[in-house]
């Protein structure tokens, strides 16, 4: 410090965080406009997207185009693919800029996420929704609470709760100061994300970055388009080069150099099961050349389930349903894809359900008339198509509705509802990431039973509910399903968690269940150590019971 300056040091408080509230694009209204004009406006583009490596951008001239999944022959945007050069380059730049950002004062950091945060919900709203519209197919109110409330939500929540961690200091006894430094980890941060969230493309490389880390992105192909845009933001909002490399591409190529390198650190990630135990595997491989132990986060697949009780409300499962297992083409971890229901409820709502079902609009997300887009891509829409056919030939199983698809212009399927009498079949089991749901049927005095089923059929562990009017059977489900979801709804669809409300995760199949958007996904982020400073120390090293008798 030269002669004359001041050192000037501040607790901080954040902006107390509330939750972005939903547009609902009503006829008529500002907002409707503004969106339907920005969907024009991109529509009518092709944008080129590069890697990102210290603040500049990296041509490779590996182009890959990205299209609008309703209007496949539409490329939106061609992104420039990163291999093993740009990855060992986003490597280095990770290092170089990693003492600058973890020296940084903790608000200064917070603040360009707060930033980024105040431009979503303002005037780069249409233009992220747009580019989720477009890019994955999503309607209006979808692209809404993920793209723009979601990502708002996480970056004025993450803070908040990141400052409530700073404070969070242990006891001192007399003549002494202990103090918990929240350092980040020793390396680079990975960050992989998946195609149906632009949200959890938000989050997934910027809550390591606001503890102090350095991050490598790597988006979902699909996504690159709205995950660009995410990106483009937060440089907009002051974040520093090289302290989040955004590298689009394919993750059989970056993932590899990453994890065999010295300096990774940790893995956040929100994918299949299977990449998650591959990966999980490749650090295992490369443990000996860490310097740390990484931390591995992961939020993989779903078998969400709805178990439905006697006394549930049939109007009210009936929306459940229809909502949690339908929306976004059923492309959520967290999808209502199997449902128990009793014999007696069944007589009263199997009717309304199905032709609830039947009467879903799918088509163009820019005719905000249609409930459902399309699947994300020809692979998942083929693959569907062949679950359909394999659905129709299974003697255990009867197809209630749906069942059809039309890849002609886009890739669409029709939401579909199952039956099946077999409580193990592979409906009932497999994550199938699709417009799909299962339906089983069970005898009314059998619920305690049926929950034993719940409990036992899946893999998976992520999201469930119970629909009851019955206390006691709501209070034996929730204690019998203890361990059968994350996030348990109770008289709600399993779907739709909200930051700072339902902090979201799932264990079994379902991941390490960190609960991004609470202060337990921030820790993981973090390397805490204690300092202990003592004022005035002994200066004998004896204690009292090795000193000599008193004479008498």
């Amino acid at each position: 410090m030269n002669k004359g300056e001041a050192c000037m040091e501040t607790v901080f408080k954040v902006p107390t965080p509330k939750n972005e509230p939903v547009n609902d694009f009503a006829p008529g209204s500002a907002p409707r406009a503004l969106l339907k004009q920005a969907v024009e406006d991109m529509s009518g583009q092709v944008v080129e997207i590069p890697c990102i490596v210290a603040g500049k951008p990296v041509f490779t001239g590996r182009l890959v185009p990205v299209v609008m999944p309703h209007s496949h022959g539409h490329v939106l945007a061609n992104f420039h693919a990163a291999g093993a050069p740009e990855a060992k380059a986003a490597l280095e730049a990770c290092t170089t800029a990693r003492a600058m950002w973890q020296n940084m004062a903790s608000q200064d950091r917070m603040a360009i996420f707060l930033k980024a945060a105040e431009l979503v919900a303002g005037r780069h709203r249409a233009w992220i929704n747009a580019a989720t519209m477009l890019g994955q197919s999503k309607t209006c109110h979808q692209a809404e609470i993920d793209a723009v409330c979601e990502t708002v939500d996480f970056w004025r929540f993450n803070p908040s709760f990141a400052s409530q961690l700073y404070l969070d200091q242990p006891q001192s006894a007399a003549g002494t100061w202990n103090t918990m430094q929240y350092r980040p980890l020793e390396g680079c941060v990975l960050a992989i994300t998946p195609f149906n969230f632009t949200a959890i493309g938000a989050n997934l490389p910027t809550a390591p970055a606001m503890m102090g880390n350095t991050v490598i992105w790597k988006p979902a192909e699909s996504q690159t388009l709205s995950a660009y845009v995410t990106y483009k933001i937060l440089e907009e909002a002051g974040l520093p080069p090289g302290v989040i490399n955004f590298l689009p591409g394919f993750g059989q190529e970056i993932a590899p150099v990453v994890i065999g390198d010295a300096s990774f650190a940790g893995l956040h990630f929100t994918g299949s099961t299977a990449v998650f135990r591959q990966l999980y595997k490749g650090v295992a491989q490369n443990l000996d050349t860490y310097r740390s132990f990484p931390r591995l986060v992961g939020e993989t697949g779903g078998k969400g389930f709805i178990v439905a009780h006697p006394s549930a409300d049939p109007s009210a499962l009936v929306a459940a349903i229809v909502r949690g297992a339908f929306e976004y083409q059923g492309q959520k971890c967290s999808s209502a894809s199997r449902i128990y229901v009793p014999r007696s409820l069944w007589s009263q709502m199997r009717r309304t359900l199905i032709d609830t079902v039947a009467a879903l609009k799918v088509g163009d997300v820019a005719d905000f008339s249609n409930f459902m887009g399309a699947v994300i891509r020809e692979s998942a829409f083929l693959r569907l198509s062949n679950l359909f056919d394999a659905a129709r030939s299974d003697p255990h199983v009867t197809m209630l509705t749906g069942g059809t698809v039309d890849g002609g212009r886009g890739w669409f399927v029709q939401p579909t509802l199952l039956i099946t009498d077999d409580p193990t079949s592979r409906f009932l089991c497999e994550e199938f990431f699709g417009p799909v749901a299962t339906i089983f049927l069970y005898d009314d005095d059998a619920f305690e039973d049926v929950l034993g089923l719940v409990d036992s059929t899946s893999a998976y562990a992520l999201t469930g509910a119970v629909f009851a009017q019955d206390r006691q059977a709501i209070a034996l489900a929730t204690h019998r399903l203890v361990h059968a979801a994350g996030n348990f709804y109770i008289n709600d669809k399993p779907t739709g968690a909200v930051v700072g409300q339902q902090p979201f995760g799932g264990a079994r199949g379902s991941g390490t269940n960190d609960k991004a958007g609470s202060v337990h996904n921030l820790l993981r982020w973090v390397s805490p150590r204690v300092i202990k400073e003592t004022f005035d120390p002994p200066r004998d090293f004896r204690y009292s019971f090795m000193m000599p008798m008193p004479p008498f």
